[in-house]
């Protein structure tokens, strides 16, 4: 079980592959940044022994893992093979032993298409099946929870997980959250009153430990925000710019044009840029603001956004 000693939110990503820093191995990297990581992989497949230990190896003792459980226990959950449970909890047991992994997470999809009844008995049986010497499961259900449910979890010691940015937090002695933001498709980037207030509901004295997983298309990114703020409650920048300079970074990562005002907004409207040094601001309210027609060019379409970034009090 985890050792529930108060200590500051944990803070990591899932996974680590696109952490990229020249002439480096990306985990170790990785983990000088960071405290922990969500492996992800384990969803899709069983790794091999030796890479768990080599992924072990790579890293500081103090850095913790979280592993993501097979799909696999999707299927057995909904046929009710137990012996599919027993299998996959068996594998991923080993698997958390190397990393000597802090979580077990779970991730059941909103159309499991199983009783409540079945469920909560089910999950009883995970919790039975899981055998770690410190590891906690910790089951994520994109649904509305029954409370048999969530009373089989209390009872059977397992984390609720949650997106702290969207829900409240549960009422639980651990917090792990994954972190996806407001947006489609993990396309969602965190605003600095966001970023607080994840802060802050993990931060509660009620929590003996917090763990949280940023998993958007700027989870890097949003983590460190997060990481400095925690550390020196100030927000660090999203560019090395200010102004129409940052506005301009960010929208010439991959807008196209010609682009419609509409599209734009669809595509581009997520992002942050820098207003100041001390502000934030997404990009969709400034291209609100925009003519409704269509933009040829970058440079066109920062000639029409000047005005409007202009003012301080956006």
């Amino acid at each position: 079980m985890i050792d529930r000693r108060t200590h500051p939110p944990l803070v990591g990503t899932g996974g680590w592959a696109y952490f990229q820093v020249p002439g480096l191995d990306s985990l170790h990297a990785y983990s000088s940044v960071f405290d922990f990581v969500e492996v992800n992989s384990t969803y899709y497949e069983h790794p091999e022994p030796r890479i768990v230990s080599n992924w072990r190896s790579r890293v500081p003792r103090r850095f913790e893992f979280s592993v993501l459980c097979h799909k696999d226990i999707v299927r057995a959950l909904r046929h009710e093979e137990d012996h599919l449970i027993d299998h996959t909890v068996d594998k991923m047991s080993q698997i958390c032993q190397v990393l000597d992994a802090n979580i077990l997470s779970v991730l059941l999809p909103s159309k499991l298409g199983v009783t409540n009844e079945s469920l909560a008995n089910q999950l009883k049986h995970i919790a039975s099946a899981f055998k770690s010497r410190k590891t906690q499961l910790a089951v994520e259900i994109r649904t509305n929870v029954a409370g048999e449910v969530l009373d089989a979890m209390v009872d059977s010691d397992i984390i609720h997980c949650v997106d702290i940015s969207k829900e409240p937090a549960p009422e639980s002695r651990v917090l792990y959250s994954r972190l996806f933001g407001k947006g489609q498709d993990n396309i969602y980037q965190f605003d600095d009153e966001e970023i607080k207030g994840i802060a802050e509901k993990a931060g509660s004295p009620k929590f003996d430990k917090s763990i949280l997983a940023f998993h958007g298309v700027r989870m890097y990114g949003d983590a460190a925000r997060l990481k400095a703020f925690l550390q020196t409650g100030r927000f660090l920048q999203v560019t090395g710019q200010t102004g129409l300079d940052s506005l301009g970074d960010i929208l010439k990562e991959d807008a196209t044009f010609p682009e419609s005002k509409e599209a734009l907004i669809a595509r581009q409207g997520w992002k942050l840029f820098d207003l100041t040094i001390n502000k934030r601001v997404r990009a969709g309210k400034v291209l609100s603001m925009l003519p409704d027609r269509a933009y040829r060019s970058h440079r066109e379409l920062l000639d029409y956004l000047k005005p409007f970034v202009s003012n301080p009090d956006l």
